[in-house]
């Protein structure tokens, strides 16, 4: 049965079809010489086939294992390359930023690690190993000293926990941010739809037609989002974003109404957690650490926003901006569902205690180094 769906089968390569066909030949008591004309195989062919079946079976059809041609590189050539991915192009002397494969290979050539090497060879080599130069990840040192405890505060939140105390169910959490610079690129042709083997075309150039700060409160356990655009950002046009929510129900008559901001000038310090206080007395401000805006919700929510309503950016002026934004805001409320957040305070305490152990093995080099 096998043997004739490999024979007779539309995704059986052709080789293994051919060969397949002589065996089932064979079978039905045709001579070598019949199955050659048949076939169109040279009889030694046919003969082969035969032989091989008769001696393993199925396995016998595929082709053997084959020495192939000799390796062109040494192992020692392949380390030395990737010894020299692995190092900064400036400590080398090279001055570029980030190794390519055809830089990679220039060098190797130039410090005679071999005569010659392609691009492509480098490539292969590097991806054997999942070494990749020409990328590169920020990072950043943690420099707020209560780093542990602002970001467990909004975590808890998260949670519907705060000091400690379940929230009742008439507490919310909001959180709240700005994009700034959404910006009105009108295109100078217009932008042609997907259609048959061709993707969406966005003409390159453009007329700018200004741009607008879109402002978003996200009401983190409602999945609720109220949004406001403004010429620019600042204390005023948060306080109207603030204003916004607090005025309507079941905010305006809540218990309390924790607002999660990060650290931007609009909305920075006590100051600012005490200007909202006095204008909304069940408003509460919690700031996120700074450096951790990923902790506010709302970013996942631009983020949306950038890639189903601002890119690619094609509109005519911004009434057009303001129009498309509204317009997503009520769409998105509609059929919208609180985030999936799964980064608890546990998590936060398992990533703190890798990094302190990272530090303190980064120190531990440091010194042996200096010491040598």
């Amino acid at each position: 049965m096998r043997l004739k769906k490999m024979a007779y089968g539309h995704k059986t390569e052709h080789r293994l079809r051919v060969r397949s066909q002589v065996v089932l030949h064979a079978a039905r008591g045709r001579s070598n010489a019949r199955i050659a004309r048949e076939t169109g195989l040279h009889l030694d062919t046919v003969r082969r086939w035969r032989g091989r079946f008769a001696q393993a079976g199925l396995p016998g059809l595929n082709d053997r294992q084959r020495c192939g041609r000799p390796a062109s590189f040494t192992p020692l050539q392949a380390a030395e390359v990737k010894a020299l991915a692995c190092r900064l192009p400036a400590e080398t002397g090279v001055p570029v930023s980030r190794w390519s494969c055809p830089e990679l290979a220039r060098e190797a050539v130039r410090r005679g690690i071999t005569t010659f090497i392609s691009a492509s060879t480098v490539r292969r080599w590097l991806a054997q190993d999942a070494i990749k130069p020409w990328q590169h990840r920020s990072w950043i040192f943690i420099t707020d000293p209560g780093f542990r405890l602002k970001a467990a505060r909004v975590l808890d939140l998260y949670a519907r926990t705060w000091q400690g105390e379940q929230l009742r169910e008439d507490e919310y959490v909001i959180s709240a941010d700005e994009k700034t610079s959404v910006q009105a690129r009108c295109r100078c042709h217009p932008t042609l739809a997907p259609g048959k083997a061709r993707a969406m075309r966005v003409n390159h150039t453009y007329g700018r037609g200004g741009a607008l700060a879109y402002l978003a409160a996200y009401d983190v356990h409602h999945a609720r989002v109220f949004g406001r655009t403004e010429p620019r950002t600042g204390v005023v046009p948060f306080m109207h974003l603030v204003t916004q929510v607090m005025s309507q129900e079941p905010y305006a008559s809540a218990k309390r109404v924790f607002w999660i901001v990060d650290n931007g000038s609009s909305h920075r310090g006590q100051k600012a957690a005490d200007r909202l206080a006095a204008v909304f007395p069940n408003a509460v401000m919690v700031h996120t650490p700074v450096h951790a805006s990923w902790l506010n919700q709302v970013e996942i929510y631009f983020s949306v926003v950038q890639r189903k309503v601002v890119s690619p950016n094609d509109f005519t002026d911004l009434t057009e901006v303001r129009h498309r934004l509204r317009a997503f805001e009520v769409r998105y409320n509609a059929a919208a569902q609180p985030f999936q957040w799964k980064f608890t305070t546990s998590d936060l305490d398992a990533l703190l205690a890798r990094l302190d152990q990272h530090t303190a093995d980064h120190h531990e080099e440091s010194s042996a180094v200096v010491a040598a």
